[in-house]
C-alpha cells in the first residue's frame, strides 16, 4: 500500500484555479489490489484539479493499453484503453453519507485528495464483460493452434454421446 501513496494530489497548497498532474500506471499499481481485473497495463493519467472555494472538480483522461485474457483462446493480448471522467469533491465539517460517484465528500481538515482508488475503478470498468482478442485487441486473431483444439474436444464430446442408443430417443423429446 505504500507504493499508492504516490497517487495522491496535495491540493491545499494550491491556489484557484487549474493545476495539471500525470501518474503513471503500472503493473506494481494492479499489484496493490488482490481481486483486480487487470493484472498488467500501461497507463498514463492526466489530471486536471479545478480549485474552488468550496470544492474541486477534477477530470480524468486515462489513456494506454491493459493486458487481457482472451476468453475463447486463452491467449494474452494488450488492449487500448481510454478513459475520460470526472469528479466533484465537496468539503464538509462533519460526517457525511451522501457520497456518490460523481461527488466525494473530504473533511474540511484533510488536504489531499487520494486518487488510486478511482483510478483502479476507472480502469476496470472499462474491462470488457466478455474479451476477445479480435474484437479489443488491434490487428489480432485467435491462436489457431488453440481454436482446433477446442473444436477436436467438442467433435470427441459428440461422438461420447452416441455410445448408448437409449438416450436418442430422449433427446429427440428435448427437441419436440
Amino acid at each position: 500500500m505504500k507504493y499508492l501513496r504516490q497517487y495522491r494530489i496535495p491540493f491545499s497548497g494550491l491556489a484557484a484555479g487549474q493545476h495539471d498532474f500525470e501518474f503513471e500506471i503500472d503493473d506494481k499499481f494492479f499489484d496493490c489490489f488482490e481481486h483486480s481485473l487487470v493484472k498488467k497495463g500501461k497507463l498514463t493519467a492526466s489530471v486536471k484539479l479545478q480549485k474552488q472555494e468550496t470544492m474541486l472538480i477534477v477530470l480524468f483522461d486515462i489513456k494506454g493499453s491493459v493486458q487481457l485474457t482472451c476468453d475463447v483462446c486463452l491467449s494474452h493480448f494488450q488492449s487500448p484503453l481510454l478513459c475520460q471522467e470526472r469528479v466533484i469533491v465537496k468539503f464538509v465539517n462533519e460526517e457525511w453519507d451522501e457520497e456518490t460517484d460523481e461527488v466525494l465528500i473530504l473533511n474540511k481538515n484533510d488536504h489531499e485528495l487520494p486518487i488510486a482508488d478511482l483510478l483502479y475503478e476507472y480502469i476496470n470498468v472499462r474491462v470488457p464483460y466478455y474479451t476477445k482478442c479480435e474484437e479489443q485487441g488491434i490487428g489480432i486473431q485467435c491462436d489457431p493452434e488453440m481454436l482446433a483444439r477446442i473444436s477436436n474436444t467438442e467433435q470427441s464430446s459428440l461422438e461420447e454421446e452416441n455410445i448408448d442408443p437409449r438416450w436418442a430417443t430422449l433427446k429427440n423429446i428435448k427437441n419436440n
